[in-house]
């Protein structure tokens, strides 16, 4: 029996929307952690493995609120935004 899925609002910002697109839903087990699911989109191909990689320091918020602790839990419907730590304006 597969795990039961929820459904995560990806949006990417600065010079990751540049790379990567604007987002878009995206599939992800029910109990996925922001640090999984950034994982989970390095896999999905090569553009996503440089963009995402591990040694960029990058900054991720969650339904529009800075996140503090990449181990918090996902729920369905949740917007995740990543971004660099400076942004122009």
């Amino acid at each position: 029996m597969m795990a039961a899925a929820i459904t995560v609002h990806l949006r990417y910002f600065a010079s990751l929307r540049e790379a990567l697109g604007p987002g878009g839903p995206v599939p992800a087990p029910q109990g996925t952690t922001v640090a999984q699911l950034r994982r989970l989109l390095q896999a999905q191909d090569e553009a996503h493995a440089r963009a995402l990689a591990d040694d960029r320091l990058l900054r991720c918020a969650v339904d529009q609120g800075l996140c503090v602790d990449v181990h918090q839990v996902l729920g369905d419907g949740a917007e995740v935004a990543f971004f660099p730590p400076v942004t122009g304006g």
